[in-house]
């Protein structure tokens, strides 16, 4: 029996495996020919021309006609093979165009490299110079952030022979992609065929509109609604009406929800951190409808039912409990196993510095994280969408695994929202203002069962009329174009962005006059003649962080306190800037950058003023927001009047190499 159920549970991972697999490699197909096709043209920018945006709307609706035909042909059984091949293209299409199209003339991906795109930019460029584990910024530290989905995306900037900056707009498209059509799979795995490409298409729209410019988020997060049917599946196991005995299997799902854990956990350490939120909520949960299960098998009328020879033990608490808690514990083993390998660097350097700074991440409480998300309450084709699944989710809790399984998913979001609040006492957050775009794809999932199974109960009720099944296909489509042709004006300041920016060549794709980062490569150019070494031989210290995006140079200090290192000292490092500023001699500057605790710069990137030289530095101001105050530090050029410095101007900046 136990080979026999060791057999089965091979067969179904290996099938669930390699099916994602020929998914995964359609998807690559579809994004990289669609690309391809996008580059060969030269199109107006997208925020000044409305061609991209027609294009867009006829690619979804092209996408939406192979959807419609894998569905169809699945409710008829027919062409099952083709069905699932048509279904892989048409969601991987609907992302490429919806995304890739708006971006056609542009070589930078939503937000181009402002805001937060920054520091993603620069992880990605850092994991493409390198395959080695090392912090975005400072060198000699392991990083801090998981870095699976840049470490992925250095080896495809590798592979494509790319910058990292350039390789990011194929790559996020591409893993977005990826992300679908795997959910997709799993979708198929757990429910009917058919609704499988129903609701696989609605979330992914969902995720698309309001958690692609977060590409590595949007790729846990598309995957979040399936998993958590199947971490259900996992935990609760039904007991048998007579007995109280939870039925067996269920491991595959198990292994499954283990590795999607670990996974998140190398992506996005926010997302990871609510799904075991979740997962630990639904073994509870599970727990407790064991030993309720449990009692009810003991009451006087189950135990007469049981006669005789017929009598079975009734199993008690422990094992209620113990079941969804083994199961629980397996899940942390396989997580950890996945996970430990991207962080077991940064955990062995803990070691040597038990006193981190900690808490700058969660410093960040914008006026989203000070109220709870009520999407359902808006009066849109979402909101529409999100009332619909509410409904479902309340009408079906005790029937439906689905229901059960999502609806403990949009709890935990609004548990951890309340949680987030009450943080702010302790003088942090926990960021629950990023988790709208999860509980938006869990309603969006259930807002599409709920409109299958409303339409079947209408339908029934009216004593099933011919054309009655028609107006629910066209309701369901109408709304779906709407709201999908309406994704790009709700990304429009990410796409603007996009062609506003100045590109890592020197070129705005709006084909205005490009900003100071066009003199990037003259820098690039001088820096390597003048230390002989190669980017990431050197350290600089430089307020126009955008540098270090698009050239993986280290730098001495980063961005923002909310985005460096707990290993790098960020306050500390700012305080010793400062205290360089204001030496008097060459000598004494030399002098107390070799006291510095950490690697000194290797070269100085500053902006001209006058005759002095600037450079802008961050401090975190939480619990305001904003809650980064930006400030500059002057070097009088004086300092910097030595042999041992070579000075050269470039454009609006001065670099000052240290002769070594």
């Amino acid at each position: 029996m136990t080979t026999s159920r060791g057999a089965r549970l091979v067969r179904q991972v290996g099938a669930g495996v390699g099916e994602a697999v020929l998914a995964t490699v359609v998807a690559v197909l579809v994004v990289a020919v669609g690309l391809v096709a996008f580059s060969l043209v030269n199109w107006p920018a997208f925020n000044s021309s409305n061609v991209l945006r027609s294009l867009t709307t006829v690619g979804q609706v092209a996408s939406a006609v192979l959807l419609a035909v894998s569905i169809a042909l699945l409710r008829m059984r027919r062409a099952r093979r083709w069905a699932k091949l048509l279904s892989w293209t048409g969601i991987s299409a609907f992302v490429t165009v919806t995304l890739g199209l708006p971006l056609a003339a542009t070589k930078l991906y939503l937000f181009g490299v402002s805001v937060d795109q920054e520091f993603r930019t620069e992880y990605l460029t850092r994991l493409t110079d390198s395959a080695a584990l090392r912090d975005m910024t400072y060198a000699d530290l392991p990083p801090f952030y998981p870095a699976g989905w840049f470490w992925f995306g250095g080896r495809v900037a590798n592979v494509l022979g790319m910058d990292g900056w350039e390789v990011f707009k194929p790559y996020a498209i591409g893993s977005i992609a990826v992300a679908a059509v795997v959910a997709l799979v799993l979708w198929s795995r757990l429910i009917r065929a058919d609704w499988a490409v129903g609701v696989a298409a609605a979330t992914t729209a969902v995720a698309v509109t309001y958690a692609a410019p977060e590409a590595y988020g949007a790729v846990i997060a598309i995957m979040i609604p399936p998993v958590l049917v199947l971490a259900w599946g996992a935990l609760y196991r039904p007991a048998e009406p007579a007995t109280g005995t939870p039925t067996a299997g269920g491991w595959a799902a198990v292994l499954g929800t283990g590795l999607f854990l670990g996974l998140a956990a190398t992506f996005y350490t926010l997302y990871f951190a609510f799904a075991v939120f979740t997962v630990v909520l639904m073994a509870i949960v599970a727990a407790g409808a064991g030993v309720r299960m449990r009692y009810a098998a003991r009451t006087p009328r189950r135990i007469a039912a049981r006669s005789g020879a017929e009598r079975e033990p009734v199993h008690g608490i422990g094992r209620a409990i113990g079941t969804p808690l083994l199961r629980l514990v397996v899940m942390g083993l396989v997580t950890a196993l996945v996970a430990l390998p991207v962080f077991l660097p940064f955990l062995l350097r803990m070691l040597d510095r038990p006193k981190l700074e900690s808490g700058g991440a969660f410093h960040y409480l914008p006026e989203a994280g000070s109220e709870l998300p009520l999407p359902m309450a808006e009066f849109s084709m979402l909101g529409g969408l999100c009332l619909i699944g509410v409904i479902w989710l309340v009408v079906r809790a005790s029937s439906s695994r689905r229901a059960q399984s999502l609806g403990i998913g949009v709890v935990a979001v609004y548990l951890w929202s309340l949680l987030s609040m009450l943080a702010t006492v302790a003088g942090t957050t926990l960021l629950s203002f990023r988790l709208e775009p999860v509980l938006l794809v869990l309603l969006a999932a259930a807002g599409g069962f709920g409109f299958v199974e409303g339409a079947r109960a209408v339908y029934q009720a009216l004593n099933e009329p011919a054309r009655f099944r028609w107006v629910a296909i066209v309701l369901a489509t109408v709304g779906a174009l709407a709201f999908c042709q309406n994704i790009p004006h709700v990304l429009a300041p990410e796409i603007t962005t996009a062609y506003t920016d100045t590109d890592g060549d020197g070129f705005r794709a709006d084909q205005r006059d490009p900003a100071a980062i066009r003199h990037y490569h003259h820098i690039d150019d001088a820096l390597r003649a003048q230390t002989g070494r190669e980017p990431s031989g050197n350290v600089v210290l430089t307020g126009d962080t955008t540098f270090l995006a698009y050239y993986p140079y280290f730098g001495f200090q980063g961005l923002t306190s909310h985005y460096a290192n707990p290993l790098a000292d960020y306050a500390d490092r700012s305080a010793t800037i400062e205290a360089w500023s204001e030496v008097e001699t060459p000598q004494e500057l030399l002098d107390a950058m070799a006291d510095a605790p950490w690697r000194a710069p290797d070269a100085f990137l500053f902006r001209r003023s006058g005759d002095d030289y600037t450079l802008r530095l961050a401090a975190d101001t939480y619990p305001n927001d904003p809650n980064v105050r930006r400030y500059t530090v002057t070097f009088p050029a004086a300092l910097f009047d030595d042999a041992r410095f070579t000075t050269t101007d470039i454009g609006p900046f001065t670099l000052v190499v240290v002769k070594r």
